[in-house]
């Protein structure tokens, strides 16, 4: 076997940049670079470099507490939008808050004590100008659901506030420690269809519960599940009072009539805004005339008035059930932070602003603390409060401020006007702000984009329907895993050949006019190779070479010769990868190929030295790009006389033979 004898000469006239090995850097330097990157990707202390002492400590107050950096410049005419968009969310707080906190099993006045002191705490500490703070359906579900298993809430009321507040209070030690740490990209594991599943099948589950109050039902199922639910109604269906349900139905209708115009006529978002507020009065008016709570129409009752009284004294730090209560505030944490971040962050793409999710993380954390501490049960940005706060046209956070204040006045003053609120009015309201969260047009395209993301979508919102709120998280946080250890574990490979009069090389799966280089076989790993995906890799290199090699027996094409890896999409590579690549080598040995890289980047070429592979492969097999590894390939193809159909791998491109 041998090259022409001016082999060397012509070769030497072809001169490539080589890939280079970047320079060692101290262990203690990539360290911190490392955790920096991993930890800090925002940089948020660019700012204060080269600042005096007393600058960065204003600076630091301005980022913990953001109101401190934008009130100075707030203005008269930001009042003005502000205090019409803080009155609009307001009207929709009050009853909001009341229907909720009987989704949560708790007194009515604890969902307005909630709508009062975290949204001043979150006006001081948050970052997104549109967020409205309030009480949430799912995390209200998730509480009743998971605590009301251990303590009845009807039976033991004073031990089971003392839960929901011991709950809170850990919920906001969670999130605020994710956001001081840095750990908030724990919550993207939770992918979007994930959480659309979820939420969607969590909405469906309160609209069932709903049906106790719609048909006037005294007795009712602690499941969740659509069997239990169901089976509950139909077994009671001499108990169904047909007055509550007539009741019930019109203000649905009502509700789903006003959002549905709004949703025509924008400019007219007041009217669904006000409608809750709206059902609420008419339900109480015609509830007081016709004495219809003596008729079946179950009724709030009597309220407490004041402001929210101190309840640092009920956390149950020291209660048999402190393990539960821990439990189900991380969890209701867990899905207040990704909604209440996501809204944040939607709104803050429409009008071009940054919000920090770590900063997010401790506004939240701070005022679901101080909300334990003052009778308030968990907090966060619900999507249909911030809606009409943004269509009110908010400005600032002071929104929030305003609609705390007239939560104070309605705790104050106007209590006991919703004695004769009818609870069917509520059950109304819960279930036309559910509906609107079941998005069916979401999950259609995800059917349309990525058949896996619905498979990943509908079994989340399958485990939460048939299942339970709980089984369904499970179920989500267990999909959403799956799915990154499909991506880690399998990663996408494919064959690269090149585009007609240009040095460009692309999938041929893709493109249909790319063409594969005789004798060469291109391709392409997609991601980082690691431990986890090193094994699959080595079988299916050996599978794409063995395919090529069944093609090229039918054909009259020049035998296989050489196996380029394109390795500009791996990132980093561990032992597990290198060993990989030794043995893909030593495999291409055995079947007389040879083996060359292109483009391995600065982390990689790093570890490849350090681990001898560079010599074992040798230098001059390593490649700036495709092209050239692909020329140096066709160079040695068509210099060569062959004396067997492979070219001995003692060849090179740099030796005299």
């Amino acid at each position: 076997m041998g090259i022409n004898a001016d082999f060397d000469d012509q070769y030497s006239h072809h001169h490539y940049q080589r890939v280079e090995i970047p320079p060692p850097k101290p262990f203690l330097k990539t360290l911190k670079s490392n955790v920096k990157e991993t930890l800090f990707p925002d940089d948020p202390f660019r700012k204060f470099k080269n600042q005096p002492l007393s600058k960065k400590i204003s600076l630091g107050f301005k980022y913990f507490v953001p109101i401190l950096d934008w009130a100075p410049r707030y203005t008269l005419q930001l009042f003005k939008a502000d205090i019409i968009a803080g009155i609009t969310i307001a009207s929709l707080a009050v009853p909001q808050g009341i229907s909720y906190a009987g989704l949560a099993s708790l007194p009515p006045v604890i969902g307005l004590y909630s709508s009062f002191v975290p949204p001043l705490i979150y006006a001081m500490l948050g970052s997104s100008k549109h967020l409205a703070i309030g009480n949430v359906a799912v995390p209200s579900l998730l509480i009743s659901a998971m605590l009301g298993k251990v303590v009845n809430p009807h039976e033991n009321p004073k031990l089971y506030l003392q839960l929901v507040f011991t709950a809170t209070f850990f919920a906001g030690v969670f999130q605020a420690s994710l956001g001081l740490l840095r750990l908030g990209f724990i919550v993207d594991f939770l992918s979007h269809a994930t959480i659309l599943g979820f939420m969607s099948g969590a909405a469906t589950v309160v609209c069932l519960q709903q049906l106790k109050g719609i048909l006037g039902l005294l007795h009712f199922t602690h499941q969740t599940d659509i069997v239990s639910v169901m089976t509950s109604i139909f077994t009671q269906i001499h108990q169904w009072r047909w007055e509550s349900g007539v009741l019930g139905c019109c203000f649905l209708f009502f509700l789903l009539l006003t959002r549905y115009f709004s949703k025509m006529k924008p400019k007219f978002f007041w009217i669904s805004a006000m409608a809750p507020l709206t059902s609420v009065i008419l339900g109480s008016v015609l509830v007081y005339f016709t004495h219809a709570e003596k008729n079946g129409v179950q009724v709030i009752g009597h309220l407490k008035k004041g402001i929210n009284p101190p309840s640092y004294s009920e956390l149950a730090f020291s209660s048999q059930y402190l393990a539960i209560a821990i439990k189900t505030g991380v969890v209701t944490s867990i899905i207040a932070l990704a909604e209440g971040i996501a809204v944040g962050r939607s709104f803050a793409i429409i009008e071009n602003y940054d919000i920090d999710g770590n900063k997010e993380m401790i506004a939240f954390g701070l005022m679901n603390i101080v909300g334990s501490c003052t009778s308030c049960y968990l907090t966060t940005g619900p999507f249909s409060r911030t809606a009409v706060n943004y269509n009110a046209g908010c400005k600032t956070t002071v929104s929030n401020i305003v609609m705390s204040i007239a939560v104070m006045i309605t705790l104050l003053l106007l209590t006991p006007l919703f004695h004769y609120t009818p609870l069917v009015v509520l059950s109304s309201i819960i279930i036309s702000a559910m509906l609107g969260i079941i998005d069916y047009n979401s999950a259609i395209q995800l059917w349309k984009v990525d058949k896996y993301d619905f498979f990943v979508c509908i079994s989340s919102y399958i485990g939460v329907v048939f299942g339970s709120v709980e089984v369904g998280l499970i179920v989500a946080v267990a999909m959403s895993l799956l799915r990154i250890l499909l991506f880690v574990a399998r990663p996408k490979t494919f064959v690269l050949g090149k585009i007609p009069n240009s040095m460009t090389y692309r999938n041929i799966e893709q493109y249909s006019t790319a063409s594969s280089v005789p004798g060469v076989l291109i391709i392409h790993i997609d991601s980082p190779i690691y431990f986890a995906n090193a094994s699959y890799l080595r079988e299916r290199i050996s599978r794409w070479i063995d395919e090529e090699e069944e093609k090229q027996r039918t054909s009259t094409e020049i035998e296989l010769q050489f196996v380029i890896l394109d390795m500009s999409a791996v990132g980093n590579i561990d032992t597990s990868g290198i060993s990989m690549l030794e043995e893909v080598k030593r495999n291409a040995d055995r079947r007389c190929l040879k083996v060359l890289l292109a483009n391995p980047g600065g982390e990689v070429m790093k570890k490849l030295d350090k681990s001898n592979y560079i010599d074992k492969i040798g230098k001059e097999w390593i490649y700036l790009t495709i092209g050239e590894a692909v020329n140096a390939c066709n160079y040695i193809l068509h210099n060569c006389k062959f004396q067997s159909k492979r070219i001995d791998s003692s060849v090179t491109p740099d030796d005299s033979v």
